[in-house]
């Protein structure tokens, strides 16, 4: 039986390299059996934490803010891993990405230990240059502090314009790993 895998696109073109990445890994995974669902975070109306510890109230929409991530939270919830997909913007994730990730918190809330459910994790970036050291500080943290465990990270360097992907071996990579889960 597969696995439920949540995806959180952060990137702003739809068919972009990012988009590429994910495809790919989607692929991947479905023919593995695994459920997956991805959000493309650009085309959602998500608003910036509050930072107002009001959360947490009721598990069924844990943020006060009642905006589009109450469709992602149950997914969330369910999901066995997610999938954090973005371009690389100022030397680290998108602000589309950062933004959902910061609400997130608010499932954290519903457990008086503030505790985050325990998750696996994958990383696909897409960037101009091929300076993904910001990013990985930021993801690595994510096992020291959330307790996730990496799965695999797919870094594609020097794609600037739509369709700079195309023939990458990065692209075989993603579904490689996208496969390899079940």
């Amino acid at each position: 039986m597969g696995k439920k895998i949540l995806i959180l696109n952060g990137s702003p073109r739809k068919s972009g390299n990012t988009s590429a990445l994910v495809s790919e890994f989607a692929r991947g995974a479905t023919e593995s059996g695994n459920d997956v669902t991805e959000f493309f975070l650009q085309s959602m109306n998500i608003h910036g934490c509050l930072g107002c510890f009001g959360g947490g109230k009721d598990r069924n929409s844990p943020c006060v803010q009642k905006d589009d991530m109450q469709k992602i939270y149950p997914v969330y919830r369910e999901a066995e891993i997610v999938v954090l997909a973005t371009p690389l913007y100022y030397w680290t994730i998108s602000g589309q990405l950062k933004t959902c990730f910061d609400r997130l918190f608010a499932v954290a809330e519903c457990d008086k230990n503030y505790r985050n459910p325990q998750k696996e994790t994958v990383l696909l970036m897409a960037a101009e240059g091929h300076d993904f050291e910001e990013s990985l500080y930021w993801y690595d943290r994510l096992e020291k502090h959330l307790g996730w465990k990496s799965l695999g990270k797919v870094l594609c360097g020097e794609v600037v314009g739509l369709g700079d992907i195309k023939g990458r071996n990065e692209l075989v990579k993603a579904y490689e790993l996208g496969k390899s889960i079940s």
